[in-house]
């Protein structure tokens, strides 16, 4: 009988673990229009708003974009994944049909108040745009198009390996950049605990990055951080009391 209550609850547990895994359900479906930059490699979109650094290094590889104000919410969409596709009835001159393409929100898309909405200010409010990384757009789009109209929605995602902690700062300020989130992609809020301390909230310093003024030093760091759709994961002493301003810390928890 005790066997079958430690299978039956490992059961449940594993239940538990897939549906909040899985609990992001994709959104309908947006008008949009989409751009490139960076170049045929994705070079010059490294670093950006979000903070995530050399997109290579950090698992975002070229599938990446950047967001109009419209989307990129003051940082707070960062992470975030939508699957595009360019709408092909619209533009069946320099779409490639039948083609879609997942990115990852790493960047904000500045507006230009000098150029008009519809030729040149493409990232201006109101408008919905992404300027995605030219080889995630070449999938979707025909070079000499330049600009295509898409339609999108925001889906959960795909990471691989659990969320990652980069801790920067200095002496009573911690500055945390949290990457690699998967389900919701973008985090609405944090906590950080160290050995000594109860759970203090953070703050979003900009883009991924989360701030905290105590003096934390010598202590092991654990973190709480929930996610746009309200799923929450503590990751418990995942930063050891010997860590340095600048390291970064995998965690084998994901969302």
């Amino acid at each position: 009988m005790a066997k079958f209550m430690f299978v039956l609850a490992s059961l449940i547990g594993l239940f538990c673990f897939i549906t909040n895994t899985y609990a992001f359900s994709p959104s309908g479906w947006t008008n949009a229009h989409a751009t490139f930059y960076g170049g045929g490699d994705a070079s010059g979109t490294m670093g950006g708003a979000c903070g995530y650094g050399n997109l290579y290094s950090t698992g975002y590889g070229t599938r990446t974009a950047a967001l109009s104000t419209a989307l990129f919410n003051d940082g707070a969409s960062c992470g975030e994944c939508y699957k595009i596709i360019c709408d092909y009835k619209t533009d069946p001159r320099w779409c490639i049909k039948g083609r879609s393409i997942t990115i990852t929100a790493t960047n904000f898309c500045p507006p230009n108040f000098a150029l008009p909405n519809n030729n040149g200010g493409w990232c201006n409010p109101p408008l919905k745009h992404f300027d995605m990384a030219q080889p995630a757009w070449e999938k979707i789009g025909i070079y000499r198009g330049g600009i295509i109209p898409v339609l999108f929605q925001r889906v959960p995602c795909k990471k691989h390996g659990g969320v990652r902690f980069t801790v920067n700062g200095r002496d009573y300020f911690e500055l945390v950049l949290i990457s690699n989130v998967a389900g919701a992609g973008s985090i609405q809020s944090v906590s950080i605990k160290g050995t000594k301390t109860g759970w203090m909230a953070m703050s979003r310093n900009w883009g991924s990055n989360w701030q905290s003024n105590a003096y934390l030093n010598g202590q092991s760091l654990s973190f709480r951080v929930t996610t746009t759709d309200g799923e929450t994961r503590v990751f418990q002493d995942i930063v050891p009391a010997n860590w340095a301003f600048g390291q970064t810390f995998s965690s084998p928890v994901q969302f």
